[in-house]
């Protein structure tokens, strides 16, 4: 890892992994790069606000600087306050965790969420982080918007990632990706079971105009005890068109609207979203 940016972008991402902090000699042989130049890196995050010392011994961890930033950029651009009167309508008519994740470059990041379980049982993870395109299901919804070439060369970059890491269902290879990305394109949406994490089944539906790759991706998840394949088949209409809705609006936000420019679409252009295969 060379230069300065480089190694202070990659002392934040790590950080970011590790809630309950790393000591600089971890972070140092983690990223391979010289104590002395960790030490520097570190001691100018903290003088800017963005990394903090535990007291009583050398943890270094993440402030709430950068946190704040993002929430900030996303209440800015209008993407929370479009989706989640529709995230939260969904979530209440199928009692499950409801997530909106969007698609920057080549990462699909969870933005907004809305919780739908009362009682028992709920999955309630972390937002902003980014999706493992291989085994979560708002990964294969996106990748199956993508021609074959293209989903391949995003899952290449990211990598599978160790078999641990993930549910006892999660593929072992590309070639098992692409067949469950061609399956959610026959579908409509994907669904998943104990791929991303066990005990976790999750169904996911594009957003996007059609013809275009997705710009954002709408997900139901739950437990799998509760959020059985037959209760994902009968939510997957309404997510699909909760999708649509949500791609109609997209235009009032001026994330989407870059978007799906780059893309090559635009939210105006008044084409009817819909989720083709």
């Amino acid at each position: 890892m060379n230069g300065v940016l480089e190694r202070t972008l990659g002392i934040l991402e790590l950080l970011s992994q590790h809630g309950q902090g790393m000591e600089l000699a971890a972070i140092a042989d983690t990223l391979n790069i010289p104590r002395s130049a960790v030490h520097r890196l570190l001691a100018d995050l903290v003088r800017l606000g963005y990394v903090r010392q535990a007291r009583g011994h050398g943890d270094y961890l993440l402030s709430t600087k950068l946190v704040s930033m993002g929430l900030s950029y996303l209440s800015n651009t209008g993407i929370v306050d479009i989706a989640q009167p529709l995230l939260n309508t969904l979530a209440e008519a199928s009692g499950e965790l409801v997530r909106l994740s969007v698609v920057d470059g080549e990462r699909l990041t969870w933005v907004a969420r809305a919780q739908g379980a009362r009682q028992g049982l709920r999955y309630d993870p972390d937002m902003g982080s980014d999706a493992r395109l291989s085994c979560s299901s708002s990964g294969w919804a996106w990748l199956s918007t993508l021609s074959d070439d293209e989903a391949l060369a995003l899952l290449v970059k990211q990598g599978l990632g160790p078999v641990e890491q993930f549910g006892p269902a999660a593929p072992t290879t590309l070639q098992a990706v692409l067949a469950e990305v061609q399956a959610t394109r026959e579908r409509g949406f994907s669904m998943t079971t104990d791929t991303y994490t066990a005990g976790l089944s999750a169904i996911s539906a594009p957003v996007r105009f059609a013809g275009q790759a997705a710009f954002g991706v709408l997900t139901i998840a739950g437990p799998t005890v509760r959020f059985t394949p037959e209760r994902m088949q009968a939510l997957g209409p309404e997510l699909v068109s909760t999708a649509q809705r949500l791609a109609t609006l997209s235009g009032a936000s001026p994330f989407f609207q870059l978007t799906t420019e780059t893309s090559g679409s635009t939210a105006s252009d008044g084409r009817t979203p819909i989720y083709a295969v």
